[in-house]
Parts: structure tokens; C-alpha cells; sequence
């Protein structure tokens, strides 16, 4: 058969383009398969960092914000260690964006705080000089929406087998549990802010969109 093999090159050819795919198959998908799986102690998005994930596809943050460190030293230096495959296990869809109008988003909870996110969302240029980005006043009076978010949770939990109220991971329970762990959350963060009508409005049981946002931007380290 091999000398047949060597008397046809076209054949010949086909033989070993087959053999080298089928060996780069069998090098390669374990790896990928490996690589996207979750990293180790990463936990599933909260129902109030899903709100705030919410809010942020809602605002389109993610044209003008990618969430994709590359492996070059002029990116890592900027914003930190490069990403993973491993880091975006739960997120659905992927934010990893395709502009960066705005710095890269990946890593802000390792460097910006709770009331640094307040200011800039209220008045960007008055935090970062010169910067294009818009105000967004309405998220401070907007009520965040914890009954779509606490839906996305429970889905997924139930389709994709995402790990919640496992152990060392994220409690989700009834809607009820859901809703006295949103506040638990939202709380620290209110604390930290300055604004008063979002801390009147927590006292009240609301949570306004700004606290989501921040619930969220916060994970992202």
C-alpha cells in the first residue's frame, strides 16, 4: 500500500494532510476543552452583578469598552494580567467588545472603586479630563431589574448546570432568598456612595441601576 501511496502523489498528498489534521485534532481539542473551562475559584455571577451585567449591555458599554487583555506587555502593563479563556466560563453572551474608545475593562475592579465609579457615571470629564464619554444621570434614578436578572440565573442554572448554591459558590434559592441577597450586596455598595437619593431609595428597598452597574464593574478583576 506505501508503495502505492508513493507512486500517486496527489494521494500521497491527501494521506498525509489526513494523518497530520487528525494528529493536530488529537493535540488540540483536549486543550481548548481544558482552557474553557472555569478557572479555578471563579463563581458564577451574582443576580445583582447579572442586573448590573444587564445594565451594561443596555448602555452598549461595550462598544466603546473591550474586555480582552491580549498577551502583549504594552496591554498588561496598562491594565493587568491577560485574560483567559477560562475567566469568561459564565458569561452569556461574551463582552469582550471590539473598540476601545475607553480603556480596556477587564480588570477595573483591581483598580477603581465604588465611589470612583458614582463620580465618573455622573460627570465623566470631571474624573478623567477630556474624556468623550456621556453622563448618565438616569441611572441614578432608574430602579434596577432584579426579576429579569434573578430569571437569567435560575436559566442558567437550569440549562447550562452553572453552579449555583454549591459549596463555595454563589447562593441563588428561591426568588426571596435572591431578593435578601441582592440587598446584602447592594448594601456594602451603598455605603460607599455618596448620593443621597440612591441611599433614601435603598432605604426604601429599591435598588437603582447606578448599584447594579457598580456590583458589576466591581467583579471584573
Amino acid at each position: 500500500m506505501f508503495h502505492w501511496l508513493e507512486k500517486n502523489p496527489f494521494f500521497f498528498a491527501v494521506a498525509v494532510f489526513v494523518v497530520i489534521a487528525f494528529a493536530g485534532l488529537i493535540e488540540i481539542i483536549p486543550n481548548f476543552a481544558q482552557a474553557s473551562r472555569p478557572i479555578e475559584g471563579l463563581k458564577p455571577y451574582t443576580p445583582l452583578e447579572i442586573a448590573g451585567r444587564q445594565v451594561y449591555i443596555k448602555e452598549s458599554c461595550n462598544a466603546c469598552h473591550s474586555q480582552l487583555i491580549r498577551p502583549f506587555k504594552s496591554e498588561t502593563d496598562r491594565y493587568g494580567k491577560y485574560s483567559l479563556s477560562g475567566e469568561y466560563a459564565y458569561d452569556r453572551p461574551f463582552l469582550w467588545g471590539s473598540e476601545r474608545t475607553g480603556p480596556d475593562l477587564h480588570r477595573v475592579g483591581n483598580y477603581r472603586t465604588t465611589d470612583w465609579h458614582e463620580n465618573h457615571m455622573k460627570d465623566p470629564a470631571a474624573v478623567v479630563p477630556g474624556s468623550i464619554m456621556p453622563k448618565y444621570p438616569w441611572l441614578f434614578t432608574k430602579n434596577a431589574d432584579l426579576d429579569t436578572a434573578y430569571a437569567e440565573a435560575y436559566t442558567v442554572k437550569k440549562v447550562f448546570n452553572v453552579p449555583y448554591d454549591q459549596p463555595n459558590g454563589v447562593p441563588l434559592g428561591s426568588r426571596e432568598d435572591a431578593q435578601k441577597n441582592m440587598m446584602e450586596q447592594a448594601k456594602g455598595i451603598v455605603a460607599d456612595m455618596k448620593d443621597k437619593d440612591v441611599k433614601e431609595a435603598f432605604e426604601k428597598g429599591e435598588i437603582k441601576e447606578i448599584v447594579a452597574l457598580i456590583a458589576y464593574l466591581n467583579r471584573l478583576k
